[in-house]
């Protein structure tokens, strides 16, 4: 993900969209702000798991789709990256929500990646940032991601 070279990949399970994450997680770093596009039921929040799994997270993961907002704190880690702040913005009015919530406490912050669902209803908050855009894109029976 960090070089400019686009990557496609194809998976048609959950367990090859688990890996995949966990295979992303080892080329992300501290300040990151990943953007992952998609419909609803792409895969957004499986993706976000297996990339919380690769940092050596063990909670459960879900989509904050209610919440908005949730923050894994990572224990074990060979880098300077402390948390995993997971947003869902699909049910926002605005950006300035999302300010309230003080997601942008995390945006770019050294020791945090952040991963945004929906990130199409923040583009102009997220302008400052250092991004890394996802798009999954599915058919029923199979998904194509491209970094």
């Amino acid at each position: 993900m960090k070089s400019q070279k686009k990557s496609i990949v194809h998976t048609k399970t959950t367990t090859e969209m688990v890996n995949l994450g966990k295979d992303l997680s080892s080329k992300l770093h501290g300040g990151d702000v990943v953007l992952l596009y998609g419909e609803m039921g792409a895969g957004k929040s499986t993706l976000t798991k297996g990339i919380a799994q690769g940092l050596g997270i063990k909670k459960n993961v879900a989509s904050p789709t209610f919440t908005l907002m949730n923050i894994y704190n990572i224990k074990i880690t060979k880098s300077k990256i402390r948390r995993l702040v997971h947003i869902d913005t699909y049910r926002l009015k605005n950006e300035a929500q999302l300010i309230e919530i003080g997601a942008t406490d995390y945006l770019g912050d050294p020791e945090t990646i952040c991963i945004i669902e929906w990130p199409e209803k923040v583009s102009g908050l997220l302008k400052d940032y250092k991004t890394k855009k996802i798009v999954i894109e599915h058919d029923g029976d199979s998904r194509t991601i491209k970094t």
